[in-house]
């Protein structure tokens, strides 16, 4: 099983909180998802899951229509909800809340976005969503592939390693991460 993040965005661009935004990729996100389909195409996939999001889902039907499947929409891989730091810039939420973004920054355990969603209640629903995606059906031979957000990938390898220095693992957009 793999999990690979969408492409770029505007917002990753300016460093801005999307959340569950939908907010497409740009011309250069759109040209990751083409690099990440060709590195996909590599290998066999039974499936193809993905965030409903439109970044994410986006980067998906790009890599599907290169390995042959329609992506199959499950909310659990969505980004976590930002709350009330959605649409906001990260320099922005620094300047207001400078030791709450510092929490974020280094993916403590118990942050949780205000008015949004904690980093444990995404971590869950992510490691939910592995467990179906692992146990549910095939079509063909070859592993799943998830498409989703640097957030959910973050949460899945800390959690799957047993090792939270993953909470703050380099993840670039339209990465291929293999699971445990």
């Amino acid at each position: 099983m793999a999990l690979a993040r969408h492409g770029q965005t505007e917002y990753n661009a300016v460093r801005r909180f999307q959340g569950h935004l939908a907010v497409p990729l740009n011309a250069r996100g759109r040209e990751q998802a083409h690099e990440l389909a060709r590195v996909a195409a590599q290998r066999e996939w039974a499936t193809l899951i993905c965030s409903p999001l439109a970044r994410a889902r986006e980067t998906a039907e790009i890599v599907g229509a290169a390995i042959g499947h329609h992506p199959i929409d499950d909310a659990r891989f969505a980004e976590t909800d930002c709350g009330d730091w959605t649409d906001l810039t990260f320099d922005a939420v620094q300047a207001a809340e400078p030791e709450l973004f510092a929490a974020y920054q280094r993916g403590d355990k118990d942050f949780a976005f205000p008015g949004g969603e904690s980093f444990a209640q995404q971590q869950l629903r992510v490691l939910e969503g592995i467990d179906a995606a692992r146990e549910g059906p095939r079509v063909g031979g070859g592993g799943v592939l998830v498409v989703c957000h640097r957030g959910s990938i973050r949460l899945a390898l800390a959690a799957l390693h047993a090792d939270d220095a993953q909470r703050t693992a380099e993840v670039p957009n339209a990465s291929l991460v293999e699971l445990p």
